[in-house]
């Protein structure tokens, strides 16, 4: 029979933009993400006990697919957007009810002018992305050494070096002056995953690209294995450059 299931907060995180997202959680660690309760669980009382766990798991809706419907088979960015699988042998968004499932590090509570949040690193996941229901990760039942990974054993990533150009690097300095943000590291972490869809290696001649993070726009190239942050800007200066 049908369901109701309704968030119980929004995740505020780096990433405003689906490219560049990391394809799991745990592999960018430098951006903080917020879970932001909505008032009715923004209760103290529901997290009590949880202060003893590292870990959490984020039970989500891909909510900018909702509306895109399932597919059968996808096309997963690990065999490179070339090889189909079943939808149910991927973590694709495009699925019959389309929930996500990431195991994200717990940094503790925090209550502020807006209100009751979970503090949290290594999410994968699109700011505003709406959250159905935390549970504590736990080790000895999670934590399996022995599992086969199918076509994805290992962690992705490329071998680029990865540089700033000096310009980018005034510009970080400016955008991000208290370090708080960890803007540089979080670029480097993002670009070392190759955050490319799997489907540009049928472009090789495409070597410019644009992502963004927070409210900052970040223009990087890739040319002989060297992805290279050629300028990092506000969505204002970006806005004012586009404009006639």
């Amino acid at each position: 029979m049908p369901l109701t299931c309704e968030p119980i907060g929004h995740i505020r995180s780096p990433y405003t933009d689906r490219f560049g997202i990391p394809r799991q959680s745990g592999l960018v660690t430098a951006g903080e993400a917020r879970l932001e309760l909505l008032p009715a669980y923004a209760r103290d009382e529901a997290f009590a006990g949880l202060d003893g766990f590292s870990h959490l798991w984020l039970i989500f809706i891909f909510h900018t697919c909702v509306d895109a419907g399932w597919r059968p088979k996808v096309r997963p960015p690990r065999l490179g957007g070339q090889r189909r699988v079943g939808v149910f042998a991927s973590r694709a968004p495009y699925r019959p009810n389309p929930i996500g499932l990431s195991a994200v590090e717990y940094l503790g509570l925090e209550r502020d002018a807006r209100g009751l949040a979970l503090r949290l690193r290594g999410a994968d996941l699109l700011d505003g992305t709406p959250v159905l229901d935390i549970k504590p990760y736990v080790p000895y039942a999670d934590a399996l050494p022995h599992a086969s990974g199918g076509f994805a054993q290992a962690a992705p990533g490329s071998d680029w070096t990865v540089e700033f150009a000096a310009e980018a690097r005034v510009q970080i300095g400016a955008l991000d002056p208290d370090g708080r943000r960890q803007v540089g590291l979080l670029i480097e972490q993002m670009l070392r995953q190759d955050p490319r869809p799997g489907y540009m290696d049928r472009y090789p001649e495409r070597d410019a690209f644009v992502m963004r993070l927070y409210d900052l726009e970040v223009h990087w190239t890739l040319r002989d294995g060297t992805a290279r942050v050629t300028t990092v800007m506000s969505d204002e200066a970006s806005a004012q450059i586009d404009a006639p």
